[in-house]
């Protein structure tokens, strides 16, 4: 059961992959997603469904920390989200997000993949819709799923962003080996 809330925290954040929009309900983040993404109105409406509340462009603990953890991850200093977050969608949905949490920091995923691991091999279609439905990106590393020919598909800050998420991903996991092979 969801604590009484009736508002949604929300602030916007301009980063070098585009600008985002963070929000917080009561003392988690529900939403890190992109601004301008083409299923933003759907996103944003389920979240207020779910909560039944409202946004409200103010400010707090969660979205600053929330700021600060994903200008580490863009630099390259943070492989690990530790905020708190709260995933609202179905219970579909959420077991497809907790799939992609799964999906290790510098590694990609396919679709097919995902659909084994939630136990359902055959609901592939459905699986991209839910990693399409995520809001909460980069943290929920829905940009690490690839088509299963290897080549990027779809992503909701678009593919210029992805591909920049993946190689500063893979950038950092070769820096860390290069440092324990040295040291």
């Amino acid at each position: 059961m969801l604590p009484r809330i009736l508002m949604i925290n929300i602030q916007y954040h301009q980063t070098n992959i585009g600008e985002l929009i963070l929000g917080s309900y009561g003392e988690q983040l529900c939403m890190l997603d992109f601004r301008y993404r083409k299923m933003r109105a759907t996103v944003d409406q389920r979240l207020k469904n779910k909560t039944k509340s409202e946004f409200i462009e103010q400010n707090d603990a969660i979205l600053h920390r929330a700021r600060q953890e994903i200008d580490e991850y863009l630099k390259g200093t943070r492989t690990k989200f530790d905020i708190p977050i709260i995933m609202l969608g179905s219970k579909f949905q959420e077991s497809v997000w907790n799939a992609l949490l799964a999906v290790p920091y510098g590694e990609t995923s396919s679709y097919l993949e995902l659909s084994r691991a939630i136990g359902n091999e055959k609901a592939v279609r459905a699986v991209a819709g839910a990693n399409g439905a995520n809001a909460l990106g980069i943290i929920i590393p829905c940009h690490r799923i690839i088509g299963n020919d290897g080549k990027l598909v779809g992503y909701g800050g678009g593919l210029p962003a992805k591909k920049h998420l993946l190689k500063l991903e893979s950038n950092v996991i070769q820096y860390q080996k290069s440092l324990k092979q040295s040291g």
